[in-house]
């Protein structure tokens, strides 16, 4: 990545899940020169060969590279297509015995430093492109405001560098500030335990941390008592920032009590680079509400429209957007795509950037992304928010996680149904349990939300990023077709929702 940078070259990093398929039409979309691969992944119970799956790739694609370079690691070694495949050590070796050096290569500001594929709703993914002075400005700032890191010290953002914390935290902006970074493979659970994340911390001085919620749930799971914190020194470690998925304040609280640290949530996009709404830690801490990612950040003028587009007050859910233009970082448009770019994210609302997101502000200007758009469920003509459904069962203290999908009822148009883990070592009856958590979102939201069945799962589906796939939780339980989602973690889980859902009746109906 950063050797593309001084080349002035535009890369585009793929994460290693995804299929030859969903592959190919990456590679359609941008057309590489050269593709840039190691010959596996590891994971903590198998090894993920890439190799076989590039070749189908590029033998379904379109467009052609004109070389592949492959970086070997020794727990597969991929076998080589001459004079295709090169081999990055010997392609090293080659260029530093002949004395080769790239100079840096000056670019525009405007000019674009990567491609970055996230999902589009048609099934083909939307390349969100990132400028380069844009970029570098954003980043740069938000190291010293947002995050309150000084040059010299260890920042540490545990995310993978083929999504976008991984390239604006993990590769860019840490260097920008003169930080050292950290790049851990493993897991926050089973690479050995749930105390890897507390070891990484305490072995290199960490003074921040950036990790998503889901990291910390399958943390609390495994380890609902913190046990695990008290074997480490996390004296220089001061602050936990949650981004890329809804915070739950149970999740919060937990971070809180156990690290004794402040837990700061805050909330961005693929889309925009960095934090729209943030607490800004190095200007001036503000006061922290469950549940909330703060406030809007500078050059983000962030507002609440109803459907219509009318601005809606505070405390009332609606459409989160962002008045133009948007400030340095967020994309300018799509890769080859600037009609789509429009439709997607700037006509429904002329004058603003959608987020997608659905939400609302408080009497103090704090914003509360309370789920995207696409999981606001209609019940009984009333617009309900599944993430404040999740917030209520997230509280009861056998949850170790949870997820809100609305499915097809006659009656009601849409009703509410909840997927609940239960934390490790509860011996309770998964009956007793669910019942309970009905109980809660009745007493907490009210019976407007005619919140009536939960059902306990061993897991729940998730992108590689830590996503709950809502959309395809609710399609399984509507019976409605669904194409398998490129970014799943583990395609097993959907068949353990498949048969809860069977053995409940619900794919019956």
């Amino acid at each position: 990545m950063l050797a593309c940078a001084r080349l002035g070259a535009i890369h585009s990093v793929v994460f290693g899940g995804f299929s030859a398929s969903e592959l190919a039409t990456r590679i359609d979309d941008c057309s590489p020169k050269v593709i840039m691969a190691a010959s596996c992944g590891i994971e903590p119970n198998r090894v993920v060969e890439y190799k076989p799956m590039l070749d189908e790739a590029i033998k379904l694609a379109k467009a052609k590279p004109s070389s592949t370079l492959i970086y070997q690691r020794e727990q597969a070694i991929a076998p080589m297509n001459e004079p295709m495949d090169k081999d990055w050590q010997l392609s090293v070796d080659a260029a530093q015995a002949a004395n080769k050096q790239a100079d840096c290569i000056a670019v525009e500001a405007t000019d674009p430093s990567y491609i970055l594929y996230t999902s589009g709703t048609t099934g083909q993914p939307k390349g969100v492109v990132r400028d380069t002075g844009g970029h570098m400005v954003a980043l740069k700032w938000s190291m010293g405001a947002i995050y309150d890191i000084k040059p010299g010290e260890v920042y540490w953002a545990a995310s993978d560098v083929g999504w976008v914390v991984g390239h604006s935290y993990i590769v860019y902006a840490p260097l920008l500030n003169g930080n050292t970074t950290i790049l851990f493979e493993g897991k926050p659970v089973g690479t050995p335990d749930a105390g890897v994340f507390w070891r990484v911390i305490s072995e290199h001085k960490v003074a921040a941390l950036f990790t998503a919620p889901t990291a910390f749930r399958a943390i609390k799971k495994e380890d609902p008592a913190g046990k695990l914190i008290k074997d480490y020194d996390l004296s220089h470690f001061r602050t936990l920032f949650l981004a890329g998925e809804r915070a739950d304040p149970d999740t919060i609280e937990w971070a809180e009590r156990n690290l004794k640290r402040p837990v700061i949530d805050h909330w961005w996009q693929t889309e925009t680079g960095w934090s729209i709404a943030a607490n800004p830690v190095g200007l001036g801490m503000l006061p922290v509400k469950h549940g909330s990612p703060t406030v809007a950040m500078p050059g983000y003028d962030v507002q609440i429209l109803d459907d219509e587009g009318k601005q809606l007050s505070t405390e009332t859910l609606g459409n989160i957007v962002v008045k133009l233009p948007l400030p340095p970082s967020c994309l300018p448009t799509l890769w080859n795509a600037d009609e789509r770019f429009k439709e997607a994210y700037l006509n429904e609302f002329p004058g603003y950037y959608n987020t997608s997101d659905a939400g609302y502000k408080d009497e103090d200007g704090y914003l509360y992304i309370m789920a995207r758009t696409d999981d606001i469920i209609n019940v009984a003509g009333h617009r309900l928010s599944t993430g404040a459904m999740e917030e209520v069962i997230a509280s009861h203290k056998d949850v170790a996680e949870c997820a809100v999908v609305g499915i097809a009822d006659k009656l009601k148009g849409q009703m509410p149904a909840g997927f609940i883990v239960i934390n490790s070592g509860v011996e309770r009856s998964e009956e007793d349990i669910e019942q309970e958590i009905v109980q809660l979102v009745r007493e907490k939201i009210g019976p407007v939300a005619a919140f009536k069945v939960a059902f306990c799962v061993k897991r729940l589906p998730k992108t590689r990023s830590g996503k709950i796939l809502r959309g395809t939780i609710q399609k399984m339980a509507d019976g409605i077709e669904f194409k398998m989602p490129a970014t799943i973690d583990d395609p097993d889980i959907l068949d353990e929702i498949h048969e809860v859902l069977d053995q409940r009746g619900i794919l019956n109906r």
